[in-house]
């Protein structure tokens, strides 16, 4: 069973029904002993940084996410917010996150952009054959990994940042795949599948 991680802030509803549309098995996790019998955890995103970080703390859940991702190896996928905790930093509310990639989460140069960058953008790829998709993406903030290494994808919005990471049994998408229509869908399953030229050993 796949764990969607329901914290009350995000966006649980639309990717377990995009799970289930897809015929993988899945169900909301919001409790210690519920994540620790999950086979994999998907995180989902909507709204900020550390109200997300907040809702965790509040469930006590931060130390079983610890525990099971970062000790046990337990697969982990993250989707918006839920890529950008993962890092050491956000500059959205000035917030301490999980710390699980090094590296921090700048706001977008509003003097180049508008912001939040809501709608589809072109992702280009970092290794293997995949052409270039595009997905959606609903961000005012967006990460930079310290090691570029675990970047497996980019997109382009008044700078080029990172859409896509991977890193041993972690993986995260700032781009929204349960809301990317039929290339969302796709690459949703192949990560937990594992199947494909993702660039991750993932589920």
């Amino acid at each position: 069973m796949i764990g969607v991680i329901d914290y009350k802030a995000g966006n649980a509803p639309s990717v377990l029904n995009a799970l289930r549309h897809l015929e993988i098995p899945a169900e909301y996790v919001s409790t210690r002993e519920q994540l620790s019998k999950a086979k994999a955890l998907v995180l989902p995103g909507v709204g900020s940084a550390a109200a997300t970080m907040r809702s965790l703390d509040d469930l006590n859940l931060l130390g079983e996410l610890e525990r099971l991702v970062m000790r046990e190896g337990l697969p982990f996928l993250g989707i918006c917010v839920g890529l950008q905790i993962i890092f050491d930093y956000s500059e959205e509310g000035g917030v301490d996150c999980l710390g699980w990639i090094p590296g921090r989460v700048r706001r977008f140069p509003e003097e180049k952009v508008r912001v939040p960058q809501m709608g589809w953008n072109r992702v280009e790829f970092t290794g293997g054959t995949r052409e270039p998709a595009h997905f959606y993406f609903v961000n005012s903030y967006y990460a930079e990994p310290e090691d570029t290494a675990v970047i497996a994808a980019t997109a382009g919005y008044g700078v080029n940042f990172c859409a896509m990471v991977r890193h041993e049994n972690i993986s995260a998408t700032q781009f929204h795949l349960e809301k990317s229509g039929e290339a969302g869908l796709k690459l949703l399953k192949e990560l937990i599948q594992n199947k494909g030229d993702v660039g991750v050993e993932l589920f």
